[in-house]
This record gives structure tokens, sequence and C-alpha cells, in this order.
């Protein structure tokens, strides 16, 4: 799961501004964004996935994987983003 969430820096530590939907002791990732100007994350280039591409999949082959997928899946995104 990726979320965005915003956090204060106190005595060392950072608190979240918000309630987490954590267990205890899990482990997360943190990226640190100091920059109040600018809000958006930096998402690496594509061309450096382009090596772990599988160009043997077809766009008919990912077509077929994904209709047999009940429903809509943008239910599915947007709680992935805690968005509801």
């Amino acid at each position: 799961m990726v979320r965005k969430v915003q956090a204060v820096y106190e005595g060392g530590i950072l608190r979240p501004v918000e309630p987490l939907r954590l267990h205890e002791h899990q482990l997360v990732s943190v990226i640190i964004l100091d920059d109040l100007a600018n809000d958006e994350l930096a998402f690496e280039p594509p061309e450096r996935f382009e090596a772990l591409a599988d160009h043997s999949v077809s766009l008919e082959a990912v077509r077929r994987a994904l209709a047999k997928i009940p429903g809509p899946l943008d239910a599915d995104f947007a709680a992935e983003r805690n968005e509801r």
C-alpha cells in the first residue's frame, strides 16, 4: 500500500499528524519531502524500468488476464490510496 501522510519532526521522532492504520512494530518505508513548495512525489523515470519489462507478454495476454478480474478496479485503487 502506498499512502501519503504528513508528519512533524519533534525531538528526533517523526510524528504523523493523523492516525495511521498500522500494526504495532510494523516496518514501513518513509520518503522525506521537506520542500513544502513541491508537494508531489518524485517518481523514477520510466526508462529505469525498461530492463525489467517482459516483452514476451503480449497486450492481448494482459487484456485476457485483466478480464478475469470481476467488477471495476477503481474502488480497489481508491482504497489503496486511502481516497474513500
